[in-house]
């Protein structure tokens, strides 16, 4: 195929069969787009002689178990990574940049964890180096935020980015379903892994927002620097006092950037049913993104899949091709301006929902009241129902905006008083708490 761009596919799983049909599908496009075709001359596999529906052999794609096959091919301009895993995946792409190779990659574990050695060899190399599929598959978020909001200053990113457990807290908070019987619903339905441990942990939706971050408030943020609490101990009740009082629960990953210090973390949270995010059901994702100029906007859209995600990993097969075009490939990493500073929690607001249980006896509250004001925490909702338990009271209150640290010490004082039998959960709430 003289004249078209050969590229060079890492794995054909789910996605890289996605890729596969995408460019047979869409060559005629692709040819008006970029002045010439691109076919994918190679690509690499365990088991070659394995039957796969995606029609590569009668396009003259060559099945290979060899990684050099594809890294050392010298017509081969671009390397699309999808085959998973680290190690081997980040030792061939380090192998395709000294070979002058453009990368393209959906594998967000590599590059939550190894982005910044990744970027310094494609720049070391002068090659690019584009990953819009490893954060919210079909979705454009990081040219989004890196192209749309250039010359904006990012605040604040709230995101729904994992579509396994938005799935599972959907069912559990409009269905009733308990997490274990939604969990398998997802598993049944292709949503969830048979080990969902990442997901379901939070582990997968922390190394989107390291991705994220970074490129959000140009600062160096490690998977390390992310606060994770999965969805595992979520307690159905929490759910229902939640909607009683105008909220939803999410897995919600938050980043906040202040111009000097970064807060970031991933962890279930309450929002008001009228917030953007409240609205995002199922396996779908969304990132909602407040900038200084722009104000807020929202990404929303399909957060996984084989199309959306091969979408997604062609988008950057594209850029890479027109890059190559004008001369300008390698150029497009720019270092991050800011040395970066985690908020402490004295510095961390917002509003908080606490539910706790004490002795439903004269006084105790007015004694619980007078801890909170000690500490400058005001209640803005109150709820208070009798358990059958004799004398317990199971109390919930969302509090006016304060600090962390405020909180913190807040229940380290609550645990230590007699009347407080158990403090049952303690949330953030995001978006405006009245109902």
């Amino acid at each position: 195929m003289q004249n078209n761009v050969a590229v060079g596919l890492l794995g054909v799983g789910v996605v890289g069969s996605g890729v596969i049909n995408l460019i047979e599908k869409h060559q005629e496009k692709l040819a008006h787009q970029l002045g010439c075709g691109v076919y994918v001359k190679s690509a690499l596999v365990r088991n070659p002689d394995k039957a796969r529906d995606i029609g590569a052999d009668m396009n003259g794609t060559q099945l290979t178990a060899d990684p050099d096959a594809v890294l050392g091919d010298p017509e081969i301009d671009v390397v699309v990574e999808v085959m998973g895993g680290i190690e081997e995946a980040r030792e061939a792409i380090l192998k395709a940049f000294a070979a002058k190779k453009h990368v393209v990659t959906a594998n967000k574990d590599l590059v939550a964890l190894h982005g910044g050695e990744l970027h310094e060899a494609a720049e070391r190399n002068k090659c690019d180096l584009y990953y819009e599929a490893s954060v919210a598959g079909g979705i454009p978020i990081l040219r989004g935020i890196t192209d749309g909001f250039a010359s904006d200053h990012i605040e604040q990113l709230m995101g729904i980015v994992n579509g396994t457990t938005n799935y599972i807290m959907t069912k559990m908070s409009q269905e009733g379903l308990s997490y274990e019987a939604a969990l398998k619903q997802a598993q049944e339905r292709g949503f969830a892994e048979a080990d969902p441990a990442s997901d379901v942990e939070g582990l997968d939706a922390a190394r989107k927002m390291a991705i994220l971050g970074r490129l959000a408030f140009s600062t160096y943020i490690n998977l390390e620097d992310v606060e994770v609490t999965g969805i595992k101990d979520v307690d159905p009740k929490d759910l229902e006092y939640g909607d009683s009082l105008g909220l939803t629960m999410k897995l919600i990953g938050f980043a906040d950037f202040d111009g000097t210090q970064v807060e970031i973390n991933v962890q279930p949270a309450l929002i008001s049913k009228d917030h953007p995010l409240a609205g995002v059901k199922n396996e779908y994702n969304a990132v909602y993104v407040y900038g200084e100029a722009v104000g807020e906007a929202m990404f929303y859209g399909a957060g996984a899949g084989s199309m959306p995600t091969a979408a997604a990993v062609m988008s950057d097969v594209v850029a890479v091709i027109k890059n190559m075009h004008r001369g300008v490939t390698g150029s497009q990493f720019v270092e991050p301006r800011f040395e970066k500073q985690l908020k402490e929690p004295e510095q961390r607001v917002g509003e908080y929902y606490l539910r706790f249980h004490a002795k439903d006896e004269a006084g105790v509250f007015s004694r619980i009241s007078s801890l909170f004001n000690d500490l400058d925490i005001s209640f803005k909702q109150i709820l208070q129902n009798p358990l059958e338990e004799d004398d317990t009271a199971e109390i919930v209150v969302i509090t006016h905006k304060t600090s962390l640290k405020n909180m913190q010490n807040a229940l380290e004082q609550l645990e230590h008083l007699n009347q407080v039998q158990a403090i049952k959960s303690f949330y953030k709430v995001e978006g405006d708490a009245d109902a």
